[in-house]
C-alpha cells in the first residue's frame, strides 16, 4: 500500500503545481527527495551511552535505523577528540518519507505548545527547507515516562524544486502549516 501522502501527490498536488508555474515537463514538477533528520548529541562526550538512547528515540520516530555521526576534527576547548560519536541522523527516502511527513504535518507539528506554525523564512534559495525541533515529545512514538532529557532535532526537508517559491507552493500543497 502506497503512502496516502504520496497518492494525494500524484494525483492532485503535482498537477496544480504544474499549471500554477506552467511546467509542461513532468519531470520539472518539484518533488521531495529526502528528509534528514538530525539529533546532534553534545552531552555524548562526557556519556557515550547518551547516543544510543538518541538513536533509539529517532528509531521509534522514523521506522529506520539511525547512522552515528562521528567528530571530524579534534576540539580541544570541548574535550572532543576526532572520531568520537556526537549525534545520530537518518536519511527517509519513498514511501517511508511521505508516511514520515504525513505524521510531522498532521499529528506532531500541532502537539507543540503555543504553535502558530512553521517558520516560512527557512528555505535555503536552493528550495530545501529546514526546521529545527526543540523536543522529541511532540512525536507519539515516543514514550514519555522512558524520556530523561528532552531533546531537539533538526528536520531538512530536501525537494528537487528550482527556488524557494516553487518549495514553498509544493509543502504548502503537502500541508506544511507556514505561519501568516
Amino acid at each position: 500500500m502506497a503512502a496516502r501522502l504520496k497518492e494525494r501527490y500524484t494525483k492532485e498536488i503535482a498537477p496544480a503545481i504544474a499549471k500554477e508555474f506552467d511546467i509542461s515537463n513532468p519531470m520539472a514538477i518539484p518533488r521531495l527527495e529526502k528528509i534528514v533528520i538530525n539529533m546532534g548529541l553534545g552531552e555524548a562526550i562526557a556519556n557515550a551511552k547518551i547516543v544510543d538512547t538518541g538513536a533509539d528515540e529517532i528509531r521509534a520516530i522514523t521506522g529506520q535505523k539511525p547512522v552515528t555521526t562521528r567528530a571530524k576534527k579534534s576540539i580541544a576547548s570541548f574535550k572532543l577528540r576526532q572520531g568520537m560519536p556526537i549525534g545520530t541522523m537518518v536519511t527517509l527516502r519513498g514511501d517511508r518519507m511521505y508516511e514520515f511527513l504525513d505524521r510531522l504535518v498532521s499529528v506532531a507539528l500541532p502537539r507543540v505548545r503555543d504553535f502558530r506554525g512553521v517558520s516560512p523564512k527557512a528555505f535555503d534559495g536552493r528550495g530545501n527547507y529546514t526546521l529545527g525541533i526543540r523536543d522529541q515529545l511532540i512525536f507519539p512514538e515516543i514514550d514519555f515516562n522512558k524520556v530523561d532529557k528532552t531533546r531537539g532535532m533538526n528536520i531538512s526537508i530536501v525537494t528537487t524544486a528550482r527556488d524557494d517559491e516553487q518549495a514553498r507552493a509544493l509543502l504548502k500543497a503537502l500541508g506544511m502549516p507556514f505561519r501568516q
